[in-house]
């Protein structure tokens, strides 16, 4: 079955596509829609791509309460949601920060949930890589202050694992037991490094996909421990004044011009008026 016939979207049109490692088995009706899929995961090391959606001014978060998520930057764009679901449907550990999980508080990190209508193409193709009906949903928070009625954190069928701090713990006490938690720095801030360490002995560290905020992406970027980024160009600018904080893809961190982070282009496409832009970093 065509994908148009299932999503009602047209297929996204590859504008430029390079050769990036093995194809995936997507199912027919996931190809028709996105085109070939392909990761290079030879290296020993967990393979780390993050995922974002900007304005044309570079703007990812309106810095809004109830607004402050990917939805008001794409305009609620289903290609986009289709290719957040099929960025989910390969990864093994979708890592979010505290600050991300609170901003939408009824969010579930699978496939299904951001892009139902195909929804039995993303668990044929989880079923053909070898992989867990869903990935690990990875909460990543210094402070350990987190709400137990946040959705993700009150169901029990996506496995959720914290990843926090020994202050951090102990503000989360005896709550959450049904979660798992590990402990992976003495300071507020933790170190990409140990993200991924505490991944690999877990054994869930192959594909991870970031769906992160400015901060803690740039923690990444920082330590060089970011593969590659897909980026949705959305057809809007969204302004910055004085009066509220419109981050980029990247803060607290400066890297131009005296340490930059450069990308090579991967492939582009459109749906409309967005692009879908995918980059590798050069390490």
């Amino acid at each position: 079955m065509r994908s148009d016939q299932v999503t009602g979207l047209s297929p996204l049109e590859v504008l430029f596509e390079a050769s990036n490692g093995a194809d995936l088995p997507l199912p027919a009706a996931l190809e028709d829609a996105y085109g070939r899929l392909a990761f290079d995961l030879t290296r020993q090391r967990p393979h780390v791509v993050a995922n974002f959606v900007e304005t044309l001014d570079g703007v990812v978060s309106l810095g809004v309460p109830g607004k402050s998520d990917g939805g008001p930057i794409s305009g609620s764009n289903r290609h986009d949601r289709l290719v957040m679901g099929l960025l989910r449907c390969v990864a093994d550990v979708v890592v979010v920060g505290a600050g991300t999980l609170r901003s939408v508080p009824n969010h579930i990190w699978t496939p299904e949930y951001i892009f139902p209508d195909l929804a039995d193409e993303y668990a044929q193709l989880r079923s053909r890589l070898g992989k867990p009906v869903h990935p690990l949903n990875v909460i990543v928070t210094g402070s350990g202050d987190m709400d137990p009625d946040f959705a993700i954190l009150k169901q029990t069928d996506v496995p959720v694992h914290v990843l926090t701090t020994a202050q951090g713990a102990a503000t989360m006490g005896s709550r959450l037991q049904h979660v798992g938690r590990s402990i992976v720095a003495k300071a507020n801030t933790i170190p990409a490094k140990d993200i991924l360490r505490a991944l690999q002995q877990m054994g869930m560290a192959r594909l991870v996909l970031l769906e992160t905020g400015p901060q803690l992406t740039s923690v990444f970027l920082a330590v060089r421990a970011l593969d590659e980024l897909f980026l949705t160009l959305a057809p809007q600018v969204a302004g910055r004044d004085d009066s509220s904080k419109r981050p980029g893809l990247a803060s607290g961190h400066l890297f131009a011009p005296d340490d930059p982070r450069w990308a090579k282009l991967v492939s582009m496409r459109r749906g409309d008026n967005h692009l879908f832009l995918r980059y590798s970093f050069t390490h």
